[in-house]
């Protein structure tokens, strides 16, 4: 009974190498190779003076896997691009988030082992692991571009009636964060920008940033419009309005889209809860009576 036990972990344990092996090799094959930068790398490269992932130490063990997986799966600039569209936070770091994925793709594995002892729910626990963390962070950062669509075709007709007042929009972008009773996600984005500014950015760095940061398409049509205002001398107001009623139109085909939806969603609740216990109710009492006296005819 005890060799058959030992030899039960050993073979786990090899099954959880195995795995690990396969999933590495397997996507080594399918990752893209490394590239020359282009314009989409500026939200992650050109953003950041410093790298969060200088901290490994290849002398610790631990630190050298984190590296392994990180030149191997080339980690780097995806992590430091989902740092940057959940709002740059000082928690998690990228290399936080590193540590999480390679910490979780080594403890699911072990836990299932011990737990399920089956190699085939061991085999599975492995990409789970690893791919967990990603969708725990990229559901935040939904939640994030939600807010900051929230109230932003608002923004941009205020940023319009005040730039059409004769101020340009930066200023425009000020006074909105001025009258702000509660910040928004948008308008903590828009006195980050204005700041960076300040700080000796310039605007068109400034606006990119920005960009990069919220990681939505609206943000990016929003400074595709500013930069090409300041670069052909285009009215801004003009174009700033017809973007408010596409964003609008948008927003309502949405809706319609999500309303005709509804009824398709229903089904299943209805179908696997609603359906059961009205059914429950009404057979409830034939069958009381039938196991109490039988059918009387």
């Amino acid at each position: 009974m005890e060799v058959s036990l030992g030899l039960r972990l050993l073979l786990g344990f090899c099954a959880i190498i195995g795995t690990i092996a396969l999933f590495i090799g397997v996507l080594a094959l399918l990752s893209p190779k490394e590239e020359k930068e282009e314009l989409v790398d500026v939200a992650v490269r050109r953003f950041k003076s410093t790298s969060s992932f200088s901290k490994l130490n290849p002398d610790k063990f631990f630190d050298r896997l984190a590296l392994f997986f990180l030149h191997t799966f080339h980690l780097e600039k995806s992590l430091e691009e989902m740092h940057l569209q959940l709002g740059s936070p000082d928690t998690p770091q990228p290399v936080d988030i590193l540590y999480l994925k390679v910490g979780l793709a080594i403890a699911f594995p072990v836990g299932a082992l011990i737990i399920f002892q089956s190699f085939l729910i061991t085999i599975i626990a492995f990409p789970v692991g690893f791919y967990l963390p990603d969708l725990m962070l990229k559901s935040k950062i939904q939640k994030r571009q939600a807010e900051i669509l929230g109230n932003f075709s608002t923004t941009v007709d205020l940023a319009a009636l005040i730039i059409e007042s004769g101020l340009d929009y930066l200023t425009a972008f000020e006074r909105i964060i001025k009258i702000a009773k509660e910040k928004t996600v948008l308008e903590e984005e828009l006195e980050k920008t204005i700041n960076e500014i300040k700080l000796g950015y310039s605007r068109r760095e400034a606006l990119d940033r920005f960009s990069a940061r919220t990681g939505v398409q609206e943000i990016r049509s929003l400074v595709g419009l500013i930069k090409q205002s300041d670069e052909l001398g285009t009215s801004l107001v003009d174009l700033l309005r017809n973007f408010s009623t596409d964003l609008r139109s948008r927003r309502l085909s949405l809706a319609e889209k999500l309303a005709a939806q509804a009824s398709t969603k229903m089904l299943f609740p209805l179908f696997f809860f609603i359906f059961p216990t009205i059914f429950i109710l009404i057979l409830a009492p034939m069958v009381k009576g039938l196991l109490a006296g039988g059918l009387s005819f």
